[in-house]
């Protein structure tokens, strides 16, 4: 039987994309190949570690040795790459492991798709490839750059990186697109908007403003906090990319947005609020390098050839989190936010 390989599939969106597709599809087979950095965890997906379709296996995917045992003796049939460096401030700092992984990574993956792909390996011309097969690679929209209100951003706009991290994603698109030219490799590409949930890594604004708050911390928020990201609910997300996966055009790159555009101020005021905390907990602290102004897609391809629309309103979503990480904490915290 062949086998699904999602790369960083112990982080925040990969584990959620896991899950679902565990229970969507009861007959798919998930190899899991993560290499356990800080922000990936096996306990994003303790719930379904002992399910019959799913094997988790501690890889680098910059290990070309281990990714081309892991074609062979699992027969990979599609990839959906997760696997990456995502946070900003780090990557100002640490440039180079974003480099190396969002951009060699992929590459190394790249190339061992198609070399255990192709129908006649042995032919460097070839570009006939297996039945089925599919490369997914996650991008983001943070590869266009910023952008002035109210235009967004189509899938063919051009490439404008601001930051380490988004120029090694942009690379790493680059490398995907210039395979399925070069070699007629089978690739899709989806770049999303911000996403948010249960179980994201407490770097990112909504989680760690959320533990933040249920601890009546200061809430430190860049600049005048005026920053405005379009959010998506994880599980919107991964909808969209079950679609692309099975459903999209082969060399076809996806936009997904949630459609809902707010400034990182009015996102910690809310979260303030349902956390029943004051709002001048709120520091507004030094901006950092290389901060967009403002991210926004089109999404309309997808809506229009895929049939995919988000579906988690933001309020409601927000809540589900907070909610969450409440529950995490409630040794902490004696009040329950569900009695409002």
């Amino acid at each position: 039987m062949t086998t699904l390989l999602v790369t960083g599939g112990a982080g925040f969106i990969g584990s959620h994309f896991i899950a679902m597709m565990l229970k969507k599809y009861p007959k798919i087979q998930i190899l899991n190949a993560d290499l356990l950095t800080y922000a990936g965890s096996q306990e994003n997906l303790a719930h379904i570690s002992a399910h019959p379709g799913y094997t988790f296996v501690q890889e680098d995917i910059r290990n070309r040795e281990a990714m081309s045992a892991l074609f062979k003796d699992y027969d990979i049939s599609q990839v959906v790459n997760f696997a990456a460096e995502s946070h900003v401030d780090r990557s100002v700092t640490e440039p180079d492991v974003f480099m190396t992984t969002n951009v060699i990574g992929t590459q190394v993956l790249l190339d061992t798709a198609k070399n255990y792909w192709k129908t006649n390996p042995a032919d460097p011309n070839c570009r006939v490839y297996r039945d089925g097969v599919k490369f997914l690679q996650i991008s983001t929209d943070e590869v266009y750059g910023s952008i002035e209100a109210p235009e967004k951003r189509s899938e063919e706009a051009p490439l404008r990186p601001s930051n380490p991290y988004a120029a090694s994603k942009a690379a790493g698109d680059l490398v995907v697109l210039a395979y399925a030219q070069t070699y007629g490799l089978p690739v899709n590409l989806s770049r999303c908007t911000n996403n948010y949930g249960p179980g994201q890594y407490p770097e990112k604004l909504v989680p760690l403003m959320i533990e933040k708050a249920l601890r009546r911390e200061p809430l430190p928020l860049y600049g005048d906090g005026l920053h405005l990201r379009d959010w998506i609910h994880v599980s919107d997300h991964c909808r969209a990319l079950d679609a692309i996966l099975f459903e999209g055009l082969p060399g076809e790159i996806y936009n997904i947005s949630g459609g809902c555009e707010k400034t990182n101020l009015e996102v910690v005021r809310q979260i303030l609020k349902l956390c029943q905390r004051p709002q001048d907990l709120i520091r507004h602290v030094a901006d950092r390098p290389g901060h967009d102004r403002r991210y926004a897609v089109d999404d309309s391809k997808i809506k229009r050839c895929l049939g995919w629309f988000p579906c988690i309103p933001f309020e409601q979503g927000l809540l589900e989190t907070v909610l969450w990480h409440s529950e995490k904490f409630s040794n902490a915290n004696a009040f329950d936010l569900r009695k409002d």
